[in-house]
């Protein structure tokens, strides 16, 4: 029996494709194959904020390879080919659905996460989110204001973990390290961490009384407008190291050093407890990164840290209760943890929102490695020096 007996005409020949059905076919085709491609080997990405300046530059596209930490299986599989979260064109509606949901799990790769990766990753604060001010945290504008008015004035969704936006950063510290920062300088159980070569930080500039040449400034690839003016001398602008020391060089220049912030504790920073911890931008930590497995006390000094951990990241809930700490309804006076755990921050120290401000990435969240720049444009023409350039 010829079982393709429906695709032959009535003389026995094969059916020949009408040119619609042929361009069907090969649309089918492409979406699938596409699909494939960018969720088991590399996606392209677009650069939006300047947080990693000057390594990445607003509007530089990457491709970020998903094979170098090993693919992410989907968790939320029934989607829209080629959106994220919200169908274009749209504000509200979901392009997902969370009919079928997936536990995480991750495909072998060439390595895990390393000190000092450019990596993509799901925001972790980004599980609720007031549509109307997507660029802000929703748990920094329910710090500002009460939860009530944040629910009034917003419509407030929430998203499973590969549906939150995506973030790049640079991963400072892994599983296991303990970080702390000093006037603005990172350092890894114990050791100053490398300072990535195109990185920016904010640094006062004092003149003797003139302002500092906009052109020049420019030629330099400095924004010309300073971020702060303080006197007629005294001016604050964000500079890589190379530049620092070259307007230190300028005889106008009278003194220049990297800006700290002068107060004593930050509300916004993580974990946003100053009744324990006094720590701002600047000066920060230690603090240790989760490690899987490893067991930690908890009490009243630290549960602030690990609490995102347990009742969030890793699906349990936590409560006090007459000075006794009770996981999923027993009590508890430890934890162990079941993810790895990583710390993330933008190159441009002074203009990033990242762990700082929200805390660990968990390693579900973890997208991929940034890894080349195929497309950058700026100032109204492409940078043609930055086309083919590898991410380091």
């Amino acid at each position: 029996m010829n079982l393709a007996f429906w695709k032959r005409n009535k003389e026995g020949q094969p059916k020949k494709k009408s040119a619609v059905r042929e361009w069907f076919d090969a649309a089918i085709f492409a979406i699938i194959a596409a699909t494939l491609i960018r969720t088991f080997i590399f996606e392209a990405y677009t650069i939006p904020t300047p947080s990693m300046e000057k390594t990445l530059l607003v509007n530089d596209f990457l491709f970020v390879s998903k094979i170098s930490y090993g693919p992410r299986i989907p968790m939320t599989p029934l989607a829209v080919p080629f959106t994220h979260h919200t169908l274009p064109f749209t504000k509200y509606t979901k392009a997902y659905s969370e009919a079928v949901k997936w536990k995480y799990r991750r495909l072998p790769g060439f390595s895990d996460v390393q000190r000092y990766d450019v990596v993509v990753f799901n925001f972790p604060e980004g599980d609720t989110v007031a549509l109307e001010q997507q660029e802000q945290s929703y748990y920094q504008l329910i710090r500002y204001q009460t939860r009530e008015t944040v629910w009034e004035q917003n419509h407030v969704v929430s998203r499973p973990v590969d549906k939150r936006e995506n973030y790049i950063k640079r991963c400072m510290a892994i599983a296991g390290d303990t970080l702390s920062i000093k006037d603005g300088v990172v350092y890894i159980d114990g050791k100053q961490a490398p300072i990535p070569v195109e990185s920016e930080r904010k640094y006062y500039v004092k003149t003797n009384g003139d302002q500092l040449n906009p052109s020049r400034l420019d030629e330099l690839d400095i924004d010309p407008t300073p971020d702060g003016t303080y006197d007629s001398s005294k001016f604050k602008y964000n500079l890589t190291a190379s530049a620092a020391t070259t307007l230190k060089s300028w005889p106008v220049v009278t003194d220049l050093r990297p800006f700290v912030n002068p107060s004593t504790q930050e509300v916004n920073v993580f974990p946003h407890d100053t009744a324990h911890y006094k720590w701002t931008e600047h000066n920060f930590g230690p603090l240790w990164i989760p490690k899987k497995g490893v067991t930690v006390k908890l009490d009243s000094s630290n549960v602030a840290i690990y609490d995102r951990i347990i009742r969030v990241y890793e699906g349990n809930t936590l409560e006090a209760k007459n000075g006794q700490f009770y996981i999923n309804n027993k009590p508890a006076d430890s934890y162990t943890f079941k993810m790895n755990y990583y710390w993330m921050m933008g190159d441009n120290r002074d203009n990033s929102l990242d762990s700082r401000y929200w805390g660990f990435v968990p390693e579900d969240h973890v997208v991929g490695k940034a890894w080349l720049i195929w497309m950058s444009y700026g100032k109204g023409s492409i940078r043609w020096s930055r086309l083919f350039k590898a991410i380091k």
